[in-house]
């Protein structure tokens, strides 16, 4: 069986400043497996963000070949990505995404519904992830950490294939990432998730399979210790 969930060869995306191009994806190559998780690191602007919207079907890349749970992506339309994207591509982001108006189980039950699942399951996530107390609280009630492992609820209750991390602890101190990091770990191996993680934080990364640097438009193993 293909466990391949990405796999990226030559990727490219230009941004136009005036009637200057700016590459931001040089033949970006890289492939993904499920249940192993992948970090990528660079330089603010070295185009992380744009490479995570090219994986999940917001932006199309100028050049190169992507498939997707193996789908080429020029034969994926833009309800095609939207499906995906509602049933098998989870996105996390540094402020959890969540929706101010509903209480923290009822953002766990309304992803869920939004892929087709009942609420089951979410109960048991809330627990696992130590926020089964904040269950009738609203997001601007938790604090930044709760925040993320509702966030991470939201994103596993969907019982995703796929997960596309832009800094999930960017915006936690220190004390709170060293508690959620190995959660979101643990739940990526339970669950045998693919995961891909932007993150400027060397700790998170080196708990991944692999780590790879976005500079110049390309990517490349990491180099751990760089040579002064």
């Amino acid at each position: 069986m293909n466990d391949l969930l990405i796999e990226a060869s030559g990727l490219k995306h230009t941004y136009r400043n005036g009637a200057t191009s700016v590459p931001v994806l040089d033949g970006v190559s890289f492939s993904l497996r499920q249940g192993k998780a992948v970090a990528i690191v660079g330089p603010s602007g070295s185009g992380k963000s744009t490479l995570l919207n090219v994986l999940n079907g917001l932006l199309v890349a100028e050049a190169g070949e992507l498939r997707i749970f193996g789908q080429s992506s020029q034969q994926l339309s833009q309800n095609d990505w939207a499906e995906l994207r509602r049933t098998q591509i989870a996105t996390l982001f540094q402020d959890g995404n969540l929706i101010s108006t509903l209480t923290v189980s009822r953002n766990i039950a309304f992803r869920a519904g939004l892929a087709g699942l009942a609420e089951n399951g979410g109960a048991a996530l809330m627990d696992q992830l130590g926020i089964a107390d904040t269950a009738h609280r609203y997001p601007d009630q938790l604090s930044g950490g709760q925040r993320q492992r509702v966030a991470l609820a939201c994103a596993f209750v969907m019982q995703p294939k796929l997960i596309l991390a832009d800094e999930p602890t960017g915006s936690l101190d220190y004390a709170t990432a060293q508690r959620v990091t190995p959660l979101f770990f643990d739940a990526i191996r339970e669950r045998n998730v693919g995961a891909l993680i932007v993150t400027h934080n060397p700790e998170l990364a080196e708990r991944c399979d692999r780590i790879l640097e976005l500079r110049e438009g390309a990517l490349r193993p990491w180099d751990l210790a760089p040579s002064s």
